[in-house]
C-alpha cells in the first residue's frame, strides 16, 4: 500500500461554499451538499472579502494563518469577542490593536 500525500490548507467558509459551487450541486455527494448548505447559511461575507481579510489579518496584525481564519469565518464584533480567538497566542496583543482588527472587520461585515 502506498501513501499518498496530502496538501492541506485551512478554508473560510465562503471559500468552501465557493469550491462546492463550483462542482456543481448536481454532482455533490449527501455530505458535500450539507457543507453547501452550512456554508451558504454561515457565510458572512464574499469569497473575495474573506480572503483579503485573510491576507490583512496575517500581513498587517500578525495573527497566525489558522486564528485569521476562524476570525473571519466568525467576524467577532467586539474586542472581547475576538480575543477569544487569540487566547491561544503567546504574546499579548495591544488593545489598540485588537480595536482596529474589529473595525477592519466592521468595515466589511455584511449588512443583513
Amino acid at each position: 500500500m502506498s501513501k499518498k500525500a496530502t496538501i492541506e490548507k485551512n478554508l473560510t467558509t465562503p471559500q468552501v461554499k465557493k469550491l462546492l459551487e463550483t462542482l456543481g450541486e448536481g454532482n455533490l455527494d449527501q455530505l458535500q451538499r450539507r457543507t453547501l448548505d452550512y456554508a451558504s447559511k454561515f457565510s458572512k461575507v464574499d469569497v473575495e472579502v474573506a480572503e483579503k481579510l485573510v491576507e490583512k489579518l496575517i500581513e498587517k496584525f500578525g495573527v497566525q494563518g489558522e486564528e485569521a481564519v476562524q476570525i473571519v469565518n466568525c467576524m467577532p464584533q467586539s474586542i472581547e469577542e475576538l480575543k477569544v480567538f487569540l487566547a491561544g497566542g503567546r504574546k499579548i496583543i495591544e488593545t489598540s490593536k485588537l480595536k482596529s482588527i474589529v473595525n477592519l472587520l466592521d468595515e466589511h461585515r455584511k449588512l443583513k
